[in-house]
């Protein structure tokens, strides 16, 4: 993602000015709830730049309206969220970008500074989680990408972990992506390659790394059966973006299944489970 241009900052604040604007006839005809006042005061943080307060108040809104079944207003809380992810990603881009290209590392940084960071082997998934989750506590704009082992068809799968406790265990996305430079797998060593930092240079890592996570989020999309009730494909899309919140269709998507999920009654009965929490 490059720097934001003052196009970019010009549409970003349209953009806000949109979804921060109250109809009048619609405030009228709304009564005015909790999950309401919570969302005009995400408003107010999003149209302040204040995007982590924003996004945190969404999230407590769309919980609160799940909870009551109430998916008209889950679906007019998404676009205020991915609004306000959009431009925390715009910040660790450009972090990354005045640093010189993202960090990697292969383990838990001790210190978490704005930027892109790409953890590998031996990081695990839940350290990529883990590590989002101390720059969220911290308000550090952070984009993380955790790979795996290179495989024998010299892929990287790439990994996200959920938070929701889903059975036994949580949701863990998997997807492979074609590696940011050419690369031999070997047997030795627990990466199976020779990947190393300086090979980034003169590279377009920052597409790379939008490319790996949108393939990433589109399998997360794929793997939700479209044969479930709306407002159950709410929940897994849900689940999904929890361990992977940066990606655009799968706000979308979440979205989509809200409104499809206004017409329909809430499914009753046992809900159907997937077999593995591993997609």
């Amino acid at each position: 993602m490059p720097p934001a241009t003052d196009q970019d900052q010009a549409q970003a604040k349209s953009r806000i000015a949109h979804l921060t604007k109250v109809d009048d006839t619609d405030v009228a005809r709304i009564t005015q709830t909790p999950i309401d006042d919570l969302m005009e005061r995400a408003s107010r943080a999003l149209e302040a730049t204040d995007y982590y307060k924003a996004e945190s108040l969404c999230l407590k809104a769309l919980d609160r309206a799940r909870r009551a079944h109430d998916f008209e207003r889950m679906s007019r809380i998404i676009m205020p969220l991915q609004e306000a992810r959009r431009q925390k990603r715009h910040l660790a881009y450009e972090a990354a970008e005045a640093r010189g290209g993202p960090t990697v590392c292969r383990e838990r940084p001790a210190v978490v500074e704005p930027g892109v960071y790409i953890l590998e082997p031996p990081a695990l998934g839940s350290d990529g989680r883990a590590l989002r989750d101390t720059a969220e506590g911290r308000r550090v704009p952070a984009v993380v990408l955790t790979r795996e082992p290179m495989t024998r068809d010299g892929s990287w799968p790439i990994v996200a972990v959920g938070s929701i406790p889903i059975g036994p265990g949580v949701l863990t996305l998997r997807e492979k992506v074609a590696p940011p430079v050419p690369l031999e797998r070997i047997e030795t060593g627990i990466r199976k390659d020779e990947f190393e930092p300086p090979m980034l240079a003169g590279t377009d890592w920052a597409a790379w790394m939008q490319a790996s996570l949108e393939a990433l989020g589109d399998a997360a999309i794929r793997s939700v059966d479209a044969g479930l009730a709306p407002a159950w494909r709410v929940d897994e899309l849900i689940k999904r973006l929890d361990a992977h919140p940066d990606h655009e269709k799968l706000h979308q998507a979440l979205s989509a299944a809200c409104r499809e999920a206004m017409a329909e009654p809430v499914p009753t009965g046992e809900r159907p489970r997937h077999g593995s929490n591993s997609f």
